[in-house]
C-alpha cells in the first residue's frame, strides 16, 4: 500500500525481504526506518538508485534499520528529485548532505537553490 510519501512499504531490510518487494531493476527511491506503534513510518534516512533500485537496497541490509518503503521512478531525474522531495519533507536524520546529482547532471533542487 503506498503511504503519504508515495512509497509502497514497510518490508524487512534483509536480503530476502528486499528480494521480494524490489523485483525489478530500474531508477528510484527509498527510506529507511521503521514503523511505530502509532502505525507511522519514521523514516530514518533517504536514498536512491538511478538505474538498479534493488541493488542498492541490498547495500544497505548490514545496517541497522528494520524496515523501507521504495517506488520506482521513470527517470533518473525523476528519481533525484523525489529524493530530494523527501529530504525536505522528512529531513532524515542520518541524511548528513543534502541529495546529490549524477555525476555530470545539472540537474536542480525542486525544494531549494542548493545548486544554482
Amino acid at each position: 500500500m503506498a503511504k503519504p510519501t508515495g512509497l509502497y512499504g514497510p518490508h524487512p531490510l534483509t536480503g530476502s525481504g528486499v528480494a521480494s518487494a524490489v523485483t525489478t531493476k530500474g531508477a528510484g527511491v527509498y527510506a529507511l526506518g521503521k514503523q511505530g506503534v502509532d502505525g507511522v513510518f519514521y523514516i530514518d534516512y533517504v536514498g536512491r538508485s538511478d538505474d538498479d533500485l534493488p541493488g542498492r537496497l541490498q547495500q544497505h541490509v548490514t545496517e541497522y534499520y528494520p524496515q523501507f518503503l521504495y517506488g520506482y521512478l521513470p527517470s533518473a531525474k525523476q528519481a533525484f528529485e523525489k529524493e530530494c522531495g523527501l529530504y525536505h519533507d522528512f529531513t532524515p536524520p542520518k541524511n548528513k548532505v543534502h541529495p546529490a546529482r549524477t555525476k555530470g547532471a545539472n540537474w536542480s533542487c525542486p525544494g531549494c537553490a542548493v545548486f544554482d
